[in-house]
């Protein structure tokens, strides 16, 4: 297995970036290689994305979920795949937020991406693209999913 942790701090509330970040449809504004993200219930979602130029398609369903604390997921079919993310509110009122994902490298690509250290650098510029988004907005893009 793959694992890349990362943190980054947004100058958001704790809600706002947790509502965000659960906005599962909108990871394709901030998160490079994701091309789509469908709700198919509260606790499952269907993704498609494209690493490497290999569009992919797997579910993943919602295993913890703490508001304004902590939400989790691994993937039910297609690449082994699981993430949590933590929130936690700073006293400036800023909020740190704490990444770790997990996966299978599949193919010839996904292994040299992965040695190289390619996945880090990626949620790295992911991370940073998400901070750029919602500090941009100053509020979350919907109304929390629940």
């Amino acid at each position: 297995m793959q694992t890349v942790e990362e943190t980054i701090d947004v100058e958001v509330p704790v809600r706002t970036a947790y509502d965000q970040w659960t906005q599962f449809e909108s990871f394709p504004s901030f998160m490079s290689g994701v091309d789509s993200v469908a709700r198919l219930t509260d606790r499952m979602n269907h993704w498609v994305v494209n690493i490497g130029g290999a569009q992919r398609e797997f579910d993943t369903e919602i295993i913890e979920q703490r508001t304004d604390e902590r939400i989790a997921w691994r993937s039910t079919d297609g690449q082994t795949h699981a993430g949590t993310v933590s929130f936690t509110p700073l006293e400036t009122g800023a909020t740190r937020l704490w990444v770790r994902l997990e996966w299978a490298p599949e193919t010839f690509t996904d292994k040299v991406g992965a040695l190289l250290g390619f996945d880090n650098m990626q949620v790295r510029a992911d991370l940073r693209r998400f901070k750029e988004f919602i500090e941009d907005n100053g509020t979350q893009t919907g109304d929390w999913p629940g």
